[in-house]
């Protein structure tokens, strides 16, 4: 059947191959132009709240919000405004509403016809291209998105960054008016008790004080010591017969007393009691007597002014340990107190100072210049059309002729204009038996011979 009819089955290929290549060469070109972005994996905003790195499942969630942004109206419609494209035939083609907002919208939805954004395949790139007849209105218009989505999200990010910018510098001035009010503190009450250095002065003034009441106690404590001993001699203890007996002087008239006493015995048996140094000796033991009484006495008497001014000393120190224990206690209060007030303002030294070091970062956040997506490479007019592809075109013309070219006088034969072309044909058709086959006769000039 495909000898038979070879020459129907190519005019059909070559008429059909003809046609398509006419038809592939008049189709109009478009050009595609790409912008390349880039998301960034790392919030840098001190302002947005997170300073670590996003995590991949995070990023293509934002990947895939900002990819909706860019087809979205919002983003589209000031591109229709910027380029006019309601007055280009390509994007106004088949726009019959003659309202500017009707109208401005069917642009916009040809333009997202026109559109195509896709995610690189490590989740941070962006590719946002254009189509278009003309290769500079694809690159402009692939250009004029990018632009209009990047305005948007500056936008978006660092309208509430200012707001927040400017309470964090009301907040500033809020610290610094602390600072200032705890310092007023801090001098005030210097000027007040007189000091200069509260860090040293709760130190060294502390020791001074404490010393100086630790000795006033240690000699009140000495003076109670000696007053009891002297109210021991007073009362005639052990204590005080034992100082009056280690007195050089009493000791010196008893050992008199003794040695006169043992004279007048032996003289008085050996004399006799009237002798005159008999007499004599009984008037000097009635001297010493009269000095060693004389000598206790004054013994006694001085033990009584000593336990006196022992007392006064005593009373002294109490009242000057008293004293001293007050201004100690004093000036740990105004220790405490200066303590206070010093670590106030060091306190608020200390926040301010922190916040000080991030208000350059603030401000800068502030500056309308920040955003999460940079662009890598704008695009550029390309040199070569996308669309259409006429090898593949071809190709599948190619196939399409090629099925045509043996299908359609197949076809014809089997529907409509049977014939025999061999003996299957026969046996099938008529159930007839065939017992021999002849090759083509070569002529008809043969057979008549």
């Amino acid at each position: 059947m495909l000898r038979a009819h070879w020459r129907p089955s190519v005019a059909i290929l070559l008429t059909v191959t003809l046609l398509a290549a006419v038809f592939v060469k008049i189709l109009p070109k478009s050009y595609t132009a790409t912008t390349t972005l880039i998301v960034n994996s790392e919030n840098k905003n001190p302002l947005a709240g997170q300073l670590y790195p996003l995590d991949p499942m995070a990023v293509m969630n934002y990947v895939a919000t900002q990819t909706e942004l860019m087809l979205s109206p919002v983003t589209l419609l000031p591109v229709v405004d910027r380029l006019k494209l309601t007055e280009d035939r390509e994007f106004s083609a088949g726009v019959s509403v003659k309202d500017p907002d009707s109208r401005r919208d069917a642009v916009e939805k040809n333009l997202v016809n026109k559109l195509q954004v896709e995610q690189g395949r490590g989740g941070q790139l962006l590719y946002v291209s254009a189509s278009a007849k003309d290769p500079w209105r694809a690159a402009e218009i692939a250009n004029a998105v990018t632009d209009a989505y990047l305005e948007q999200e500056r936008r978006r990010v660092n309208d509430s960054t200012g707001e927040r910018a400017q309470r964090y510098s009301e907040q500033l001035a809020e610290l610094r008016s602390k600072v200032t009010a705890a310092q007023d503190k801090v001098t005030a009450f210097r000027q007040q008790n007189g000091m200069t250095d509260l860090a040293a002065t709760n130190i060294d003034t502390r020791e001074t004080e404490v010393q100086a009441l630790n000795s006033l106690e240690q000699k009140l404590l000495e003076a109670q010591n000696q007053r009891r001993a002297l109210e021991s001699k007073g009362a005639g203890e052990q204590s005080s017969a034992d100082e009056v007996l280690a007195s050089a002087q009493i000791q010196q008239l008893k050992t008199r007393l003794n040695t006169e006493e043992s004279q007048l015995a032996q003289m008085s048996s050996t004399f006799g009691s009237r002798h005159p140094k008999v007499v004599q000796l009984r008037a000097q033991i009635a001297e010493t007597h009269h000095a060693l009484d004389t000598e206790m006495q004054t013994l006694s008497n001085n033990t009584s002014t000593q336990l006196t001014r022992a007392k006064e000393l005593e009373e002294k120190y109490l009242k000057a340990v008293a004293n001293q224990r007050a201004v100690t206690l004093h000036m740990r209060q105004l220790q405490d107190d200066g303590a206070k007030f010093v670590l106030e303002l060091e306190s608020a030294q200390r926040v301010y100072k922190q916040a000080l070091d991030g208000y350059d970062q603030i401000i800068f956040a502030s500056v309308p210049n920040y955003t999460n997506v940079n662009v890598i490479s704008r695009a550029t007019p390309p040199i070569k059309a996308t669309k259409p592809n006429k090898l593949k075109l071809m190709f599948f013309a190619t196939l399409v002729a090629i099925v045509l070219a043996v299908a359609l006088p197949s076809g014809h034969e089997l529907l409509f204009n049977r014939r025999l072309r061999c003996r299957d044909d026969i046996e099938r058709g008529f159930g007839i038996p065939v017992l021999a086959e002849f090759d083509e006769v070569a002529s008809l000039q043969m057979i008549t011979i």
